[in-house]
């Protein structure tokens, strides 16, 4: 090998966002999570936060997560929602939209949450179903508020499945 040459280096395996076009190489059979976002709702706040997406979002920092709940006796309740974004003759809408519960005690640095129900739900967003029946009436009204202010025509094209969820 000549000095100026570099070393080839090695392909990782890595989780990979694509996109919608056909992909059958390295990493094929990954999962598109570009039409989904992250919304947190704490205190009766809604906010997005691209950081759930990978457990890292502004109230999950420097969090010790544990599946008890028993561990975070004086945690107050998160919820990440997975919101999905299609797409159809008319324009983009809410397509999916689903909800998991944490409990967050910043003091003790502890958390609580179920992560295969976080997975689970995020693949239910992406197959474009609606599960908030887990949150509350305060809940609900942040969020709504949230995805109108965001897009009002997207909320608008939005199944009304969604809408009475959010009611």
């Amino acid at each position: 090998m000549e000095s100026n040459e570099q070393p080839k280096e090695k392909k990782k395996l890595s989780l990979n966002v694509v996109s919608n076009k056909e992909h059958k190489g390295f990493g094929a059979g990954t999962i598109d999570l570009s039409q989904v976002s992250c919304v947190i709702i704490d205190r009766g706040e809604a906010y997005l936060d691209v950081g759930a997406m990978h457990a890292k979002s502004k109230v999950e920092r420097g969090i010790k997560f544990s599946p008890d709940k028993e561990n975070v006796p004086n945690g107050r309740p998160v919820w990440v929602v997975w919101v999905a974004i299609d797409r159809n003759e008319e324009g983009s809408y809410y397509a999916g939209a689903t909800s998991c519960e944490m409990l967050i005690d910043e003091e003790a640095r502890r958390g609580w949450k179920v992560l295969p129900d976080h997975v689970n739900r995020l693949d239910a967003a992406l197959k474009r179903k609606y599960m908030l029946d887990n949150i509350g009436p305060e809940e609900k009204a942040a969020l709504r508020k949230l995805l109108m202010e965001h897009n009002a025509e997207w909320w608008d094209r939005s199944p009304e499945a969604l809408k009475e969820q959010l009611s």
